[in-house]
Order: C-alpha cells, then structure tokens, then sequence
C-alpha cells in the first residue's frame, strides 16, 4: 500500500457482530492497525496502548480500529478481559488483510509460517494513505501514530 491509496473497500466485522466498512471511515482521519492474534502479548500490549490514547485521538478527532483475523466473539472477549475501549474488527476473510498487504510468510524460532504482520496504516480526511508503519514494533508505537495524527 502505497501513501496516497485510497481506504480499501473492505468491511469488517466489529467484536460486537457490526459491520464496519472501511471506506466509510473517510471524512475524518482514521488509523487502522492489524495484529497477529488477540490475547497474546505483543497485541494485548498494543491494543492497552491505543486504548489509554482513545481520549486524546478522539480529542484529535482520528478513529482508530485494530484488526486481526479472529472472530468477532474473541475479539468481544478479549476487549472484556482487557477492558479495550478501542474497536477491534475481525477480518476472518483475510479480504481486509490482502488489501493491506499485511497477509504473508512470517519466521519465529527458526519456523516459517503465514501470518498477519503488525502494521498500521494512517488516513487522512480524505480516505487517503497519509503514512503507514511496517513491522510494528509495539514500545511507544501508539504514542508517535497519534503524533503524526495530529501532524496531519
């Protein structure tokens, strides 16, 4: 995905069984991070980092949505668990993962295997690729994407 791309036209299915199109995002400026698995450290991490930030995106006026391929009832799980406020979406279709190009070959203790990288991609108002983060690493990620939010 390149800057200046538009939102892709995929939908998502929200932890609370809601269908959310990417698209309609488009109008304010929008982050859209995926993640490899919920309830697992690094995306547990991640999501409580985004979710201590929602006042001040939403401050910012920048909607922000996590996604993963699990379904919508663990994803309502793990935001009950973990006490997220930010909307998690299930992309179980991999449509959502494809058009991000986030979908492909992965190598953890010497093993290969296809997974979802964590990367989040920022939109501006106009539904438009502003800058996008490859290979998240998750220490202090939320923090400097909300920055260049506000930059925008």
């Amino acid at each position: 995905m390149e800057t200046g791309t538009a939102l892709p036209d995929v939908t998502v299915t929200l932890a609370d069984g809601s269908a959310q199109a990417l698209p309609a995002l488009a109008g304010h400026p929008a982050v859209v991070y995926f993640y490899p698995k919920a309830d697992t450290p690094g995306c547990t991490r991640e999501a409580e980092d985004f979710t201590a930030l929602a006042d001040r995106f939403a401050a910012a006026g920048v909607a922000v949505i996590g996604i993963s391929k699990d379904p919508p009832a663990a994803l309502a799980k793990f935001a009950a668990k973990r006490n997220l406020t930010v909307r998690l979406g299930s992309d179980e279709s991999g449509a959502a993962s494809d058009a991000f190009g986030v979908w492909g070959e992965k190598q953890m203790y010497g093993r290969t295997y296809m997974g979802v990288e964590r990367a989040t991609f920022l939109f501006g108002a106009d539904g438009r690729l502003a800058h996008a983060w490859r290979k998240v690493k998750v220490p202090g990620h939320a923090e400097a994407v909300l920055a260049a939010a506000r930059a925008l």
